[in-house]
């Protein structure tokens, strides 16, 4: 068994002020594959106090600098992705596929995205030409606490560590425990690059220990949170305190609209490979698919079809399958919302409750669709995080822009529909920080995030770091020649 008990403090690997021995579990087949400890206060402040020291050299150095071994971590990270490929597979049931050329790609891919933008960025200059007193100066906001989830572990590592160093912050992360291997790798990564002690720190543990101690603590300038809705909210409560800056990138509940149109067909099996992808766990996945009424029978059998073709598959095979869910618990959840579908009355057109046959450990779950769901019911309000997709009929636009809108969520919403003009009037309609049309996938750099209960910050491109950044105006500069 793996023994990673260390964090990463100060620029070395160093032991829990107390030990806290906590099994890592392969979703697979529900054993322990490693062993971390779970940090506490003290962690937690010594991982803040070498931040802090590293803070007042880190954001003077010259951005050159920084971007140099932002450049070198790159190399390395591409290097070694095939490690960081099989470290998510197996800490969070992704297929080898997947973990390689989405996981794995996704995090070189964002640290490869911030260096463009960085170079291209302008940290200081006049306000305006007429006003060539008036000088804006943009500065690392300080030390940055980051907290990320376990279903896109590289994907959200990279989106916080890399523009916040990049800036010129100072970091203490905290991953999630259910997948921690994956940031370790990561943090092996950074020792290797050569960045300053103190500049990247990496503490394990729970939410209501660590990320609570975080959150609380004096030190920590920012607060950078993804995951459930529940916990940002926790989050920002004990943030307040200190009056600390808080970026959050919460749940979702994705309005995926079809309407006639388009190519029904091609639009619907997407949606419902979208929506199970990552065996389902994403939060931006297109769960609640709107359909408009005349082809609505046609797409609940397209839906249906894609469901059963989707093959289900163990982490280490090789193939498009998905694989389990992370965790006992999360798989608890999914197939109780499952159960809450069928009670509700949705119309049950495939998957269901129980695992998928020919399985009977691991955390598997069998792609479900619900047709004739309606927006009150529990499916259709609550974030699944699970492969199961609740198909509702709308009547003409206007009804599908306000079922989609119906929702405390506002993260990523999707329209289909062969009307260009159509497309932009809905597009602009939706309350959603994120519309992909058509199946268009979206630019590197462009700005993640959401409204309402989905969150309040963005990641991504220049975006991304202006949530490191303050602005500073300074009034009666002059210019020397």
């Amino acid at each position: 068994m793996l023994q990673k008990t260390e964090f990463y403090i100060d620029g070395a690997w160093v032991a829990p002020a107390k030990a806290h021995n906590f099994e890592v579990i392969n979703p697979a087949d529900e054993s322990p594959y490693a062993v971390i400890s779970l940090g506490g206060q003290a962690d937690v402040d010594a991982a803040v106090a070498a931040a802090r020291a590293a803070f007042a050299g880190w954001s003077q150095t010259a951005a050159e600098e920084r971007l140099a071994l932002l450049e070198k971590l790159a190399d390395i990270y591409k290097n070694r992705m095939p490690e960081m490929a099989e470290a998510i597979s197996a800490e969070m049931g992704a297929p080898m596929k997947l973990a390689t050329n989405a996981q794995a790609a996704a995090g070189l891919g964002h640290i490869k995205a911030f260096i463009r933008a960085l170079k291209e960025f302008t940290y200081e200059g006049q306000l305006r030409e007429d006003t060539p007193d008036e000088y804006i100066i943009h500065e690392a906001i300080g030390v940055c606490g980051l907290i990320t989830p376990w279903n896109w572990p590289m994907n959200q590592v990279t989106l916080k560590v890399v523009p916040a160093i990049g800036v010129g912050c100072t970091v203490v992360l905290k991953p999630s425990e259910i997948a921690p291997m994956s940031s370790l790798l990561f943090a092996e990564m950074v020792h290797e690059a050569g960045f300053p002690k103190g500049v990247f720190n990496l503490v394990n543990g729970d939410g209501p220990t660590v990320g609570e101690a975080m959150s609380h603590h004096p030190d920590i300038d920012m607060m950078s949170f993804t995951g459930s809705t529940r916990a940002g909210v926790a989050v920002t409560k004990a943030a307040a305190e200190t009056v600390k800056r808080v970026s959050l990138e919460l749940g979702g509940k994705g309005a995926n609209i079809v309407f006639a149109d388009c190519d029904v067909a091609r639009a619907v099996k997407r949606g419902a490979l979208h929506c199970f992808n990552n065996t389902g766990q994403s939060c931006n996945a297109p769960t609640r698919m709107l359909v408009e009424r005349s082809v609505y029978d046609d797409a609940v059998e397209v839906a249906r079809q894609t469901a059963e073709a989707t093959e289900v598959g163990q982490p280490s095979d090789d193939g498009n399958h998905i694989g389990p869910l992370v965790s006992e618990v999360q798989f608890d959840k999914v197939q109780a919302l499952i159960q809450a579908g069928i009670d509700e009355g949705a119309r049950l057109v495939a998957g269901g409750t129980g695992r998928p046959e020919g399985f009977n450990r691991g955390y598997f779950v069998r792609p479900t669709v619900f047709a004739d769901v309606n927006n009150d019911m529990q499916i259709a309000r609550e974030e699944i995080f699970g492969p199961v997709l609740s198909i509702i009929p709308f009547d003409n636009e206007d009804d599908a822009v306000a079922i989609s809108n119906d929702t405390s969520y506002g993260l990523t919403d999707y329209v289909q529909s062969g009307d260009n003009e159509r497309t932009q009037r809905v597009a602009r309609q939706l309350r959603a920080g994120m519309v992909q049309v058509n199946g268009a996938g979206r630019a590197p750099g462009s700005p993640f995030g959401g409204y309402k209960q989905s969150g309040n910050g963005r990641e991504g491109g220049v975006h991304g770091f202006m949530e490191f950044l303050e602005v500073k105006a300074v009034s009666g500069w002059t210019t020397t020649s």
